[in-house]
């Protein structure tokens, strides 16, 4: 049976998870086989829907709760919440070539 993991974490990004932000979590997301639900006030989504991810319009300072089920949970979850935590403008090339 699958572990299912729950944290909370702020969204540091100046754009928010929106546009660029999005595009790169939701790359990182599709990398692992777990089931990722992204929860924003009453709103949740999976983590790997660009869609999903853009309606629940979070912005920078907002907390997002992640909630990962899988075989590579803890990876999952340690990769997008660092992603959510550390991200700037100078750090998304790091993201945009992690494979």
């Amino acid at each position: 049976m699958s572990e299912e993991l729950r944290q909370t974490f702020k969204v540091m990004s100046p754009q928010g998870l929106h546009a660029r932000p999005a595009s790169l979590f939701v790359k990182i997301a599709n990398k692992y086989a777990s089931e990722i639900t992204v929860i924003k006030d009453s709103e949740s989504t999976s983590g790997k829907s660009m869609m999903g991810i853009l309606t629940l319009a979070a912005e920078q300072g907002s907390d997002i709760e992640l909630v990962i089920k899988g075989p590579d949970a803890h990876d999952a979850m340690r990769e997008l919440g660092s992603f959510l935590s550390q991200i700037d403008h100078s750090e998304q090339n790091k993201w945009n070539q992690s494979e």
